[in-house]
Formats: structure tokens, C-alpha cells, sequence
């Protein structure tokens, strides 16, 4: 599938989920712990999403698949320069997306797509990186309801596509035989997965479903990603738990 928002929406959504990537690591110390990311201390997860950034930029501009680059070795500068470096990155890769042309293909680690596919790749990371950013320095945590609906629908994506098993042996766990997963929002379509012998498929929209799980857009998206816990206060899960824990598990980007 495609992304329900047009390029020049996406190009905000990154800058916006940036903004609160730097608002959210200003000023703080260097060594905080990421919970949700554990191994990693808050200089790190700041060098992976700018190293990550300039990444796709390069990408999208050779056109060609390039080695995964290593976090822990970025580079991201003082904390005083944080927030430039990090808003450059962003920079880099719109500005990369202007001169190849967000419908050009290129490489990707799941074949060739669309340019605009690394904009939603980097989207969606730096969304759910703010998130580990903001839950470790106590600072608010926001995304608009378009963008968190975009993610969520491009990590199921990445789920769905054939390559993906390959790049993930686990995910062939989330075969099955017509189980279905519902994310319902309060207002709006939501999200059914059913897990097939084939692989995983998915749609928007409501449908009967073994497990449903309710909450917020934004909540729906950090439940998807493991970043918070069914159990949260501001989720409600009705149906088969087991099945949800089951998808959690072996659903991990």
C-alpha cells in the first residue's frame, strides 16, 4: 500500500516529529538511560536518528541499497549542538527527496519502491524515537492523529511484504490461519490484521476480530511498537490475549 498523505505532508510530519525529538533531548544529560531502547544512553539514541537520517539522504540520492550504519558509532556533537544536527538530518533527507523526485525508484531493504518510501521509513522511526526521547527525560510525548495513523499502517506494511521474513526470521511466526487482530481508534477507521497461512495481511477498517484492542491513535501506535504495555491505562484489550501477546512478540521492527 501506499501512504494516505501526500508528500508534502509527510515532509511536515518529519519536521514536526523532529522538533520534538530536539525538544525532548534539550538540555539534558548525555548519559540519561533509554528505558525502551536499554542498552542505549540518550547520546546514542540522538546519533542514531541524525546518523540515521543522513543514511536515507544517501540512499534516496545513489539510488542503491548501503550498509546499516552503526549508532554507537555517530557522531552527533556536544548537546549544544543537538538540535541544529539533528534538524539538518531532516533537512538532508527532504532536501534528497526534492532532487530525485518522491516517485523515482529506488533501492530499498525490501526491493525496489518509490523514493517517498524512505521518507515514510524515516517518519515513522523518528515518531516512535521521539517517544523513547520524551519517555526518558519526563517531556510530553504528541503526534498528530494523521501521522501516528501513518505509522502505524507503514509498520504494518513492513510486516506484510514478502522480503520482510527474510530480513526477520521471526516474522514467520505471525503466520497463522485467519486470526485476526483489531486496533480501533475512537472515531475513525481502524486497523485488522489477519494472520494467514501466506503471511500477514491487513486493511483498514473494522471488522469481527479474535482480539480488539482500543485506545487513542497515537496509543494504538506505541502499543504496535512495544513501547507501551497492553496493560496501559489507556488501552483496553477484549478477546484472546494470548494471541495479542503472541503478535507483540515476534512483530518487532
Amino acid at each position: 500500500m501506499s501512504s494516505t498523505l501526500h508528500t508534502a505532508r509527510l515532509v511536515e510530519g518529519l519536521r514536526e516529529q523532529t522538533g520534538g525529538f530536539v525538544r525532548a533531548v534539550a538540555g539534558k544529560p548525555q548519559d540519561t538511560r533509554v528505558p525502551t531502547c536499554p542498552e542505549w544512553p540518550l547520546r546514542t539514541l540522538v546519533g542514531h536518528v541524525g546518523q540515521e537520517h543522513r543514511w536515507a539522504a544517501e540512499l534516496v540520492r545513489k539510488g542503491e541499497q548501503l550498509p546499516v550504519p552503526d549508532p554507537w558509532e555517530a557522531d552527533p556533537g556536544t548537546p549544544d549542538d543537538w538540535a541544529g544536527w539533528l534538524r539538518e538530518g531532516a533537512d538532508d533527507v527532504i532536501r534528497a527527496l526534492g532532487e530525485t523526485g518522491a516517485d523515482t525508484v529506488v533501492q530499498t531493504f525490501l526491493g525496489p519502491r518509490p523514493a517517498v518510501s524512505w521518507l515514510r521509513r524515516m517518519l515513522s522511526d523518528t515518531c516512535v524515537h521521539h517517544y523513547d526521547a520524551a519517555h526518558a527525560t519526563d517531556t510530553a510525548f504528541e503526534v498528530a492523529d494523521d501521522l501516528a495513523a501513518e505509522v502505524l499502517s507503514e509498520h504494518l506494511e513492513l510486516l506484510a511484504a514478502p522480503a520482510w521474513e527474510t530480513l526477520r526470521p521471526a516474522a514467520a511466526e505471525l503466520r497463522g490461519h485467519g486470526e485476526r487482530i483489531g486496533f480501533r481508534p475512537p472515531s475513525g477507521a481502524g486497523w485488522v490484521i489477519t494472520r494467514t497461512p501466506g503471511g500477514v495481511r491487513w486493511r483498514r477498517g473494522h471488522a469481527d476480530a479474535d482480539t480488539v484492542v482500543s485506545a487513542a491513535v497515537a496509543d494504538l501506535l506505541l502499543v504496535v511498537n512495544r513501547r507501551i504495555p497492553p496493560e496501559d491505562a489507556r488501552v483496553t484489550v477484549t478477546g484472546d490475549r494470548a494471541l495479542l501477546d503472541h503478535w507483540l512478540t515476534h512483530s518487532a521492527l
